[in-house]
Protein backbone atom coordinates (compact mmCIF):
# COMPACT_ATOMS: atom_id res chain seq x y z
CA UNK A 1 0.00 0.00 0.00
CA UNK A 2 2.59 2.14 0.89
CA UNK A 3 4.55 1.93 -2.18
CA UNK A 4 1.70 2.89 -4.05
CA UNK A 5 0.76 6.16 -2.14
CA UNK A 6 3.99 6.69 -3.31
CA UNK A 7 3.90 5.96 -6.61
CA UNK A 8 0.65 8.22 -6.60
CA UNK A 9 2.08 11.05 -5.57
CA UNK A 10 5.30 10.32 -7.91
CA UNK A 11 2.51 10.29 -10.66
CA UNK A 12 0.66 13.52 -9.78
CA UNK A 13 4.11 15.59 -9.44
CA UNK A 14 5.59 14.38 -12.54
CA UNK A 15 2.12 15.06 -14.61
CA UNK A 16 1.40 18.33 -12.98
CA UNK A 17 -1.02 20.01 -15.21
CA UNK A 18 -0.53 17.22 -18.09
CA UNK A 19 1.64 19.31 -19.94
CA UNK A 20 4.21 17.59 -21.30
CA UNK A 21 6.17 19.53 -24.60
CA UNK A 22 3.14 18.85 -27.27
CA UNK A 23 3.74 16.24 -30.31
CA UNK A 24 2.22 18.29 -32.78
CA UNK A 25 4.09 18.10 -36.07
CA UNK A 26 6.12 15.36 -35.23
CA UNK A 27 5.79 12.47 -37.42
CA UNK A 28 5.30 8.59 -37.13
CA UNK A 29 9.05 7.93 -37.53
CA UNK A 30 9.71 10.43 -34.28
CA UNK A 31 7.27 8.59 -32.80
CA UNK A 32 8.02 4.80 -33.24
CA UNK A 33 10.92 4.62 -35.53
CA UNK A 34 11.42 3.60 -38.90
CA UNK A 35 10.60 -0.17 -38.90
CA UNK A 36 7.49 0.08 -36.76
CA UNK A 37 6.32 2.84 -39.32
CA UNK A 38 7.11 0.82 -42.06
CA UNK A 39 5.02 -1.92 -40.75
CA UNK A 40 2.46 0.28 -40.22
CA UNK A 41 1.65 1.98 -43.79
CA UNK A 42 2.52 -1.48 -44.53
CA UNK A 43 -0.92 -2.46 -43.45
CA UNK A 44 0.41 -4.25 -40.64
CA UNK A 45 -1.13 -4.28 -37.10
CA UNK A 46 1.55 -4.68 -34.55
CA UNK A 47 0.46 -6.90 -31.72
CA UNK A 48 2.76 -8.16 -28.87
CA UNK A 49 1.05 -10.53 -25.96
CA UNK A 50 3.76 -11.19 -22.97
CA UNK A 51 2.62 -13.60 -20.20
CA UNK A 52 4.78 -12.35 -16.46
CA UNK A 53 6.97 -10.15 -17.65
CA UNK A 54 5.55 -6.44 -18.55
CA UNK A 55 8.78 -4.43 -20.32
CA UNK A 56 6.67 -2.64 -23.18
CA UNK A 57 7.75 -3.31 -26.54
CA UNK A 58 5.59 -1.25 -28.97
CA UNK A 59 5.09 1.81 -26.91
CA UNK A 60 5.42 5.20 -28.67
CA UNK A 61 8.25 7.71 -27.56
CA UNK A 62 5.65 9.80 -25.56
CA UNK A 63 7.14 11.35 -22.21
CA UNK A 64 3.27 11.35 -20.46
CA UNK A 65 2.54 8.15 -22.01
CA UNK A 66 5.67 6.35 -20.81
CA UNK A 67 5.15 7.62 -17.29
CA UNK A 68 1.66 6.43 -16.83
CA UNK A 69 2.28 2.71 -18.47
CA UNK A 70 5.37 2.51 -16.07
CA UNK A 71 3.45 3.63 -12.69
CA UNK A 72 0.51 0.84 -13.72
CA UNK A 73 3.05 -1.49 -14.76
CA UNK A 74 5.12 -1.31 -11.22
CA UNK A 75 1.83 -1.43 -9.45
CA UNK A 76 0.06 -3.79 -10.72
CA UNK A 77 2.84 -6.08 -11.17
CA UNK A 78 0.46 -7.82 -14.41
CA UNK A 79 0.92 -11.44 -15.42
CA UNK A 80 -0.65 -10.33 -18.79
CA UNK A 81 0.37 -7.31 -21.03
CA UNK A 82 -1.16 -7.46 -24.29
CA UNK A 83 -0.11 -4.21 -26.71
CA UNK A 84 -1.35 -3.17 -29.95
CA UNK A 85 0.00 -0.87 -31.84
CA UNK A 86 -2.42 0.95 -35.16
CA UNK A 87 -2.57 3.82 -37.14
CA UNK A 88 -5.49 5.78 -38.70
CA UNK A 89 -4.87 8.12 -41.70
CA UNK A 90 -6.48 11.73 -41.02
CA UNK A 91 -9.59 12.19 -43.92
CA UNK A 92 -8.40 14.64 -46.71
CA UNK A 93 -9.66 17.49 -45.18
CA UNK A 94 -8.77 17.28 -41.74
CA UNK A 95 -5.62 19.31 -41.05
CA UNK A 96 -2.49 17.60 -41.29
CA UNK A 97 0.06 19.35 -39.51
CA UNK A 98 -1.63 19.51 -36.02
CA UNK A 99 -5.65 19.15 -35.02
CA UNK A 100 -7.23 21.95 -34.94
CA UNK A 101 -9.28 23.24 -31.48
CA UNK A 102 -12.38 22.17 -32.97
CA UNK A 103 -11.27 18.62 -34.55
CA UNK A 104 -9.59 18.40 -31.02
CA UNK A 105 -12.92 18.63 -28.85
CA UNK A 106 -14.89 16.46 -31.21
CA UNK A 107 -12.40 13.47 -31.28
CA UNK A 108 -12.44 14.35 -27.58
CA UNK A 109 -16.47 13.74 -27.56
CA UNK A 110 -15.84 10.94 -29.63
CA UNK A 111 -14.01 8.83 -27.05
CA UNK A 112 -16.12 9.88 -24.74
CA UNK A 113 -19.15 8.68 -26.49
CA UNK A 114 -19.33 5.46 -24.30
CA UNK A 115 -22.28 4.70 -24.78
CA UNK A 116 -21.69 4.07 -28.32
CA UNK A 117 -19.68 0.91 -27.60
CA UNK A 118 -22.87 -0.85 -26.74
CA UNK A 119 -23.20 -3.86 -29.91
CA UNK A 120 -19.25 -3.62 -30.54
CA UNK A 121 -18.45 -6.71 -32.25
CA UNK A 122 -15.01 -8.48 -32.04
CA UNK A 123 -13.45 -11.68 -33.21
CA UNK A 124 -13.38 -14.52 -30.08
CA UNK A 125 -10.20 -16.85 -30.99
CA UNK A 126 -12.32 -19.67 -28.71
CA UNK A 127 -15.53 -19.34 -30.70
CA UNK A 128 -13.85 -19.12 -34.28
CA UNK A 129 -16.37 -16.28 -34.91
CA UNK A 130 -17.25 -12.39 -35.00
CA UNK A 131 -19.20 -11.98 -30.84
CA UNK A 132 -20.74 -8.77 -29.30
CA UNK A 133 -18.20 -6.91 -27.05
CA UNK A 134 -20.29 -4.89 -24.76
CA UNK A 135 -24.35 -5.51 -24.74
CA UNK A 136 -24.56 -2.59 -23.21
CA UNK A 137 -22.39 0.81 -22.27
CA UNK A 138 -23.43 3.81 -20.45
CA UNK A 139 -21.54 6.56 -18.18
CA UNK A 140 -23.11 6.22 -14.78
CA UNK A 141 -23.73 8.68 -11.98
CA UNK A 142 -21.49 6.55 -9.44
CA UNK A 143 -20.54 2.88 -8.40
CA UNK A 144 -23.79 2.54 -5.87
CA UNK A 145 -26.25 3.81 -7.58
CA UNK A 146 -25.09 3.02 -11.10
CA UNK A 147 -27.56 5.37 -12.78
CA UNK A 148 -27.08 5.83 -16.60
CA UNK A 149 -26.11 9.56 -17.34
CA UNK A 150 -25.78 10.77 -20.84
CA UNK A 151 -22.23 10.49 -22.85
CA UNK A 152 -19.92 14.03 -21.40
CA UNK A 153 -19.76 16.55 -23.86
CA UNK A 154 -17.04 19.43 -24.16
CA UNK A 155 -16.47 22.16 -25.84
CA UNK A 156 -12.44 21.91 -24.72
CA UNK A 157 -11.02 18.79 -23.69
CA UNK A 158 -10.30 19.32 -20.22
CA UNK A 159 -6.98 18.82 -18.71
CA UNK A 160 -7.75 15.24 -16.51
CA UNK A 161 -11.64 13.62 -16.61
CA UNK A 162 -12.89 10.94 -14.50
CA UNK A 163 -15.73 9.18 -14.71
CA UNK A 164 -17.33 5.73 -14.30
CA UNK A 165 -19.61 3.23 -16.31
CA UNK A 166 -21.52 0.32 -16.12
CA UNK A 167 -20.62 -2.08 -19.19
CA UNK A 168 -22.32 -5.71 -19.82
CA UNK A 169 -19.78 -7.42 -21.46
CA UNK A 170 -20.57 -10.82 -23.06
CA UNK A 171 -17.27 -12.84 -21.63
CA UNK A 172 -16.96 -10.88 -18.13
CA UNK A 173 -20.06 -10.41 -17.55
CA UNK A 174 -22.06 -7.23 -16.23
CA UNK A 175 -19.61 -4.52 -14.33
CA UNK A 176 -18.32 -1.02 -13.63
CA UNK A 177 -15.61 0.74 -14.87
CA UNK A 178 -13.36 3.76 -13.83
CA UNK A 179 -11.96 5.68 -16.92
CA UNK A 180 -9.45 8.25 -16.66
CA UNK A 181 -9.27 10.74 -19.57
CA UNK A 182 -5.80 13.10 -19.85
CA UNK A 183 -5.73 15.52 -22.80
CA UNK A 184 -2.60 17.47 -23.76
CA UNK A 185 -1.78 19.15 -26.96
CA UNK A 186 -1.28 16.34 -29.70
CA UNK A 187 -2.54 13.73 -27.64
CA UNK A 188 -5.23 11.80 -25.51
CA UNK A 189 -4.77 9.17 -22.96
CA UNK A 190 -7.19 7.54 -21.26
CA UNK A 191 -7.57 4.43 -19.06
CA UNK A 192 -9.84 2.28 -18.09
CA UNK A 193 -9.69 0.03 -14.56
CA UNK A 194 -12.30 -2.59 -13.53
CA UNK A 195 -13.97 -1.33 -9.88
CA UNK A 196 -15.83 -4.66 -9.90
CA UNK A 197 -14.43 -8.47 -10.40
CA UNK A 198 -14.54 -10.00 -13.54
CA UNK A 199 -15.73 -14.19 -14.26
CA UNK A 200 -14.97 -15.99 -17.76
CA UNK A 201 -18.29 -17.86 -16.94
CA UNK A 202 -18.76 -18.99 -13.71
CA UNK A 203 -15.03 -19.48 -13.13
CA UNK A 204 -13.32 -16.38 -11.71
CA UNK A 205 -10.89 -14.35 -13.95
CA UNK A 206 -9.72 -11.20 -13.22
CA UNK A 207 -9.91 -9.23 -9.19
CA UNK A 208 -11.54 -6.15 -8.62
CA UNK A 209 -8.74 -3.23 -9.94
CA UNK A 210 -6.39 -6.23 -11.76
CA UNK A 211 -6.97 -4.92 -15.06
CA UNK A 212 -5.97 -1.48 -16.35
CA UNK A 213 -6.35 -0.93 -20.14
CA UNK A 214 -4.57 2.57 -21.29
CA UNK A 215 -5.34 3.68 -24.90
CA UNK A 216 -3.19 6.55 -26.18
CA UNK A 217 -4.35 8.32 -29.57
CA UNK A 218 -1.34 11.01 -30.50
CA UNK A 219 -1.34 13.36 -33.63
CA UNK A 220 1.75 12.26 -36.28
CA UNK A 221 0.86 14.79 -39.34
CA UNK A 222 -1.40 12.63 -41.68
CA UNK A 223 -1.82 9.82 -39.00
CA UNK A 224 -3.32 9.53 -35.53
CA UNK A 225 -1.43 7.11 -33.79
CA UNK A 226 -3.55 3.95 -31.70
CA UNK A 227 -1.18 2.27 -29.21
CA UNK A 228 -3.62 0.18 -26.22
CA UNK A 229 -1.76 -1.52 -23.95
CA UNK A 230 -3.96 -3.89 -21.24
CA UNK A 231 -2.73 -5.39 -18.52
CA UNK A 232 -3.87 -7.72 -16.09
CA UNK A 233 -3.29 -9.93 -12.80
CA UNK A 234 -5.02 -12.86 -14.01
CA UNK A 235 -6.00 -15.97 -11.62
CA UNK A 236 -3.67 -18.60 -11.82
CA UNK A 237 -5.47 -21.18 -13.27
CA UNK A 238 -4.24 -23.39 -16.37
CA UNK A 239 -4.55 -21.81 -19.72
CA UNK A 240 -6.40 -18.19 -18.21
CA UNK A 241 -3.86 -15.93 -18.82
CA UNK A 242 -3.59 -17.14 -22.61
CA UNK A 243 -7.41 -17.28 -22.93
CA UNK A 244 -7.17 -13.16 -21.41
CA UNK A 245 -4.43 -12.70 -23.71
CA UNK A 246 -5.89 -13.68 -27.23
CA UNK A 247 -9.19 -11.50 -25.42
CA UNK A 248 -7.70 -8.82 -25.08
CA UNK A 249 -5.31 -9.06 -28.53
CA UNK A 250 -9.03 -9.21 -30.35
CA UNK A 251 -10.61 -6.90 -28.11
CA UNK A 252 -8.11 -4.08 -29.00
CA UNK A 253 -8.40 -4.56 -32.28
CA UNK A 254 -12.66 -4.45 -32.02
CA UNK A 255 -11.65 -0.81 -30.37
CA UNK A 256 -9.57 0.63 -32.87
CA UNK A 257 -12.16 -0.01 -35.12
CA UNK A 258 -14.85 2.06 -32.75
CA UNK A 259 -12.45 4.79 -32.94
CA UNK A 260 -12.07 4.86 -36.48
CA UNK A 261 -15.24 5.58 -36.72
CA UNK A 262 -15.59 8.13 -34.10
CA UNK A 263 -12.51 10.10 -35.78
CA UNK A 264 -14.54 9.55 -39.03
CA UNK A 265 -16.94 11.51 -37.62
CA UNK A 266 -14.80 14.20 -35.75
CA UNK A 267 -12.69 15.08 -38.95
CA UNK A 268 -15.20 14.55 -41.94
CA UNK A 269 -16.53 18.15 -41.02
Amino acid sequence: MKRKVIRGFFLAVILGPFCSPAVSGLSLEDIIGREKTAALLAGEKLVLSQFNESQPRLIPQHRSLLTLVDTIRHDLEPSVMVETLLVYKKPENAKKDAWSDEEAARLYNGILALSTLAGLQYYSASRGAMRTFYETSSVIDGQSTKRPIPDPVFTRPPVRLTIQARQKDLTFGDNIYQYDYYSEPGAFIFIQQNLTSLSYGIIPAIGKNKLQSVAAVIDAGDYLLVYIASMSKAASIPGMKERIGNSFANRSEALFNWFSNQADKALKK
